[in-house]
């Protein structure tokens, strides 16, 4: 075997053995990539897990007319709604610790449940006034600083592992729990309700409408204004030195930090404009300018991807540029389109930095019922929970970035599906 044989198979296995290292690093970077992805999901899922329960005491509640100050079988839900119901909550507590006797106890006792309890009791006789005078078993929602207790296993441990609780307070819950009247529920009050001061009492309802009106302005603005554009650029318009400007300064915005869209949105429609603040309209409209460079690039690549055989076919027999164009070249690039804009749409719904720049971090308890309701989106509820000195809010938190990851998933997913369902091979 010659020399230059011997340093070839050389050259040959060293080259065969750098290509099987790159792979093995290739295959590790991806291994190290998922198993991050993993640890953040479970860790994100495990401080998210006791949102999703909350714990009540069930007790019996006495709707006396005579505490409710309230008429023998009035029916008015007026009067009512206007009744005392925090009397029927002590009447309540009393009935179940009568040896309570000191005002600093009382105090102590009524803090172990929810603030809204007045609330829920007045929505009950309300919807039902025949309880009047009747004693039922209402199951009451216990304060956060309870639920937490109890999460975290306090129950089952001779020392307080909640600070916020005295030991009285947690003799008292443990009486409950000896008297079986505690139980645990799936907390739909997280899905159903708005913003509140009070944990327990706190829900992502408000913040899905806002996002929902705010997403709705956003596709109105950014998706015809973007494919349009799209179109004459790529089609119609001459190929010169403003036509080259104008690509440039798209690209350009494409890569523009989002607060600077959220700045101008503060600059131009809210000082200028005179827009109202925290509205799901300047708040479209902002994520609208922030997302057209992204539908412009998209949809051009799209159209660029139909085959010139196709448009110079169409030209050939008859059509008209114009023809050409929305006949034959937009229903064969609609899918890149679509793709394109979804994916921008996703961006937008995770958008938190221009929104806080336009005041859509008001703490917003109403339901929005349209474009210019005064709402939040669900990126600012998560940061302004985030921020709450509240244990009972991380689990919040956690649960309100699941629901967001589900959501963009789910829209990935869409898009996904809308390319390989419309996709052409050509």
């Amino acid at each position: 075997m010659s020399a230059t044989t011997i340093q070839v198979k050389k050259n040959l296995k060293k080259r065969y053995r750098k290509e099987r290292n790159f792979r093995r690093m290739g295959l590790g970077a991806i291994l190290i990539a998922f198993l991050f992805l993993v640890l953040l999901f479970l860790d994100i899922t495990i401080k998210a897990m006791p949102a999703f329960t909350q714990y009540k005491v069930t007790m019996d509640v006495n709707f006396s007319a005579k505490l409710l100050k309230l008429e023998e079988g009035i029916t008015d839900k007026q009067k009512i709604a206007n009744a005392k119901y925090r009397n029927l909550v002590s009447a309540t507590l009393k009935s179940v610790f009568p040896e309570v006797k000191k005002r600093k106890d009382k105090l102590l006792l009524r803090k172990l449940i929810s603030s809204g309890t007045n609330y829920h009791l007045k929505e009950m006789l309300i919807a039902n006034p025949s309880l009047l005078n009747k004693t039922v078993p209402v199951d009451i929602l216990l304060d956060d600083d309870v639920d937490t207790f109890i999460k975290s296993g306090g129950l089952n441990s001779k020392e307080a592992i909640n600070a916020r609780l005295g030991p009285q307070q947690i003799e008292w819950i443990k009486s409950w729990d000896k008297e079986n009247r505690l139980h645990s529920y799936f907390n739909w009050a997280f899905f159903t309700n708005s913003d509140s001061r009070n944990p327990e009492l706190a829900g992502i309802r408000g913040a899905i409408s806002g996002t929902f009106f705010t997403i709705i302005v956003t596709i109105a603005l950014a998706f015809p204004v973007g494919v349009f554009a799209a179109v004459y650029l790529e089609e119609f318009a001459p190929k010169n030195k403003i036509t080259d400007i104008i690509e440039i300064n798209i690209n350009n915005l494409a890569a523009v930090p989002s607060i600077v869209f959220g700045l101008l949105g503060l600059a131009i429609f809210i000082n200028l404009f005179g827009m109202p603040r925290s509205v799901p309209l300047v708040g479209g409209v902002v994520l609208a300018l922030m997302t057209l460079p992204t539908i412009i690039i998209s949809s051009r690549s799209a159209i660029k991807s139909v085959p010139p055989s196709l448009k110079e076919a169409a030209l050939g027999l008859g059509a008209s540029k114009m023809q050409m164009v929305f006949h034959q070249v937009l229903p064969q690039a609609m899918p890149g389109i679509l793709t394109g804009a979804i994916i921008g749409v996703a961006q937008a719904i995770g958008e938190t930095a221009p929104l806080l720049m336009i005041g859509m971090v008001a703490f917003i308890v109403d339901v929005p019922q349209g474009i210019t309701d005064s709402a939040t989106v669900l990126p600012v509820q998560i940061f302004i929970w985030s921020d709450s000195p509240e244990k009972a809010f991380v689990a919040k938190t956690s649960a309100a970035i699941l629901v967001l990851l589900f959501v963009l998933m789910l829209i990935n997913a869409t898009a996904v599906f809308l390319r390989k369902k419309f996709e052409h091979k050509w």
